[in-house]
């Protein structure tokens, strides 16, 4: 056996027995709440998994947490980032290099526009519900140089490193043609075994191992392989070396120390979930009964259950004194029922975040009202919403710079933080900056009504104090003026102050002659 296939194929073993303990888990939320996903057990494509669902408060409110979701922090046709100077940056010189950025950021989110990641990310999100998603980031051709791809986690495996952080990731991609692995990996050399295969119409499971190659200090290095399952022999290996050369991008909702696979929503609303489910489930057997009837009848000889048929004009025979058929009256209280229900979905809407979509029958939310919502969603989504942006946001642009920059198409230092960073700039994030705003707009406040507007204006920069608020509200660059021209208009108007301040010269009257 390949030495290398035989280490993976090993690490790949013991990373999918851990992963085990998760299934019934996950595979218990796809069933109530995402049947359209794959399940974990078996090849589910075009069959129905929605014989455990009576109650669709789940199913819907996961779609509609995957959209509160991209619309929070990925809004479609929008930038919901920034690419700024770093910290090793001069200040002096910080305002010019953002200026640059700008075109680049602008640039950048064409390409992301452009392509499928609306689409992919909201699939990775329905996943988030449930704890991880996974998003590869691939490069592509000349018409579209970027294309993601939202990966379903049966079909992957991950395994974390020293730091905790997620450093393998195995992705195991079925019924692969033979004919299509010298598309899929080009200038590989394959196995004699693998090279027979290619005429033929058989197909084999690949597994793909990208892992984070630590023999390479003080830089991020990974190693791609793909491993022929049916061979057991490598037939493609990468080093891929850069900040961005990883092209899985998972993200986790929230985890426990020392758990690689996250939690989401769906696990905390689970119970009420079942409980919606199985309250229905009974609800509907009581309507039954209620509708079809339960009789009771003297056991007198005369009538025969297994003939009766409660139809329209049926006559039933009984004998002299007997009772005939009763109605027994069901027992099940509809009212209490509802009110079970009212409630769990209630709980289920509050551990989707979906209780904040207001009432669709009052009067569309103003934008105050709009921003106070972002605003509560984001503290309480607020651990959440800071992993997020370190797994998810910062990683797919790190991600589509380094195609860019392998493409040729952008010039720019490695998006490190140091050099550049990467500034969140979604309506959630947006949202957590107003706080920062409305502190500053009330110590402004404060300042000028208790000391007066001569201490205010002593004390505070005004060109500083609005460039800080610019960058809270999320203002672009280029509507921003350089440096060199906010010293010329300043020059300009101090000198137009200094003419209307010089007296004008008055025209002397003339002396008229006196007349004798």
């Amino acid at each position: 056996m390949d030495p290398i296939a035989k280490k993976y194929l090993q690490t790949y073993g013991t990373a999918k027995a851990f992963r085990e303990n998760w299934v019934p888990l996950f595979e218990e939320c796809y069933e109530y709440a995402l049947p359209q996903r794959e399940s974990f057990y078996s090849e589910t494509a075009g069959r129905r998994r929605d014989d455990k669902i009576f109650d669709e408060t789940a199913v819907v409110g996961v779609q509609e947490f995957a959209s509160r979701l991209q619309h929070g922090i990925v809004p479609n046709f929008a930038r919901w980032a920034d690419l700024i100077a770093g910290s090793e940056v001069p200040k002096e010189e910080r305002s010019a290099i953002d200026q640059d950025l700008d075109q680049v950021t602008e640039y950048v989110f064409d390409i992301i526009q452009n392509s499928n990641f609306g689409q992919e990310v909201h699939e990775s999100f329905m996943d988030l519900a449930v704890g991880t998603g996974i998003l590869a980031v691939e490069e592509g051709d000349a018409l579209n140089p970027v294309v993601f791809s939202a990966i379903p986690l049966p079909h992957v495996v991950l395994d974390t490193g020293p730091d905790d952080r997620i450093d393998h990731v195995y992705r195991v991609r079925s019924k692969i043609r033979y004919q299509h692995l010298e598309l899929l990996y080009p200038n590989s050399t394959f196995d004699p075994r693998v090279t027979q295969q290619m005429s033929t119409d058989n197909t084999t499971d690949i597994l793909e191992v990208v892992c984070r190659d630590y023999s390479k200090r003080n830089q991020e290095a990974y190693l791609h392989y793909a491993i022929c399952m049916t061979t057991k022999t490598c037939l493609y290996k990468k080093e891929m070396q850069g900040v961005g050369s990883n092209p899985y991008v998972c993200f986790r909702w929230t985890k426990c120390a020392g758990e690689v696979y996250g939690r989401g929503p769906l696990i905390n609303a689970l119970s009420a979930i079942k409980t919606t489910n199985l309250t229905i489930e009974l609800i509907l057997e009581n309507a039954q009964m209620s509708i079809s009837g339960m009789y009771q009848m003297d056991d007198d000889g005369v009538v025969n259950p297994d003939t009766i048929q409660l139809v329209p004009g049926t006559i039933i025979p009984k004998a002299m004194g007997s009772n005939g058929l009763q109605p027994i009256q069901s027992a099940g209280k509809f009212d209490v029922a509802q009110l079970v229900l009212s409630d769990m979905r209630l709980n289920i809407k509050n551990a989707l975040y979906n209780d904040m979509l207001g009432n669709p029958d009052k009067t569309p939310a103003s934008a105050t009202e709009v921003a106070e919502r972002m605003a509560d969603l984001s503290r309480r989504m607020g651990a959440a919403f800071g992993r997020l942006q370190s797994e998810l946001v910062q990683p797919v642009i790190q991600r589509v710079i380094y195609i860019l920059k392998k493409q040729g198409r952008i010039e720019l230092p490695t998006v490190n933080g140091r050099e550049v960073k990467i500034r969140a700039t979604s309506p959630l994030a947006q949202a957590q900056a107003n706080q920062d705003i409305t502190t500053v707009a009330r110590f402004l406040e404060m300042v000028g009504g208790v000391f007066g507007p001569e201490m205010l204006q002593m004390l505070i920069d005004g060109e500083e104090s609005a460039l800080y608020l610019a960058k809270k509200f999320g203002v672009p660059e280029s509507l921003i003026r350089s440096k060199e021209q906010r010293m010329q208009i300043a020059a300009l108007a101090q000198q137009a102050a200094q003419q209307q301040q010089q007296p004008q010269e008055q025209p002397q009257p003339q002396q008229g002659t006196p007349v004798e």
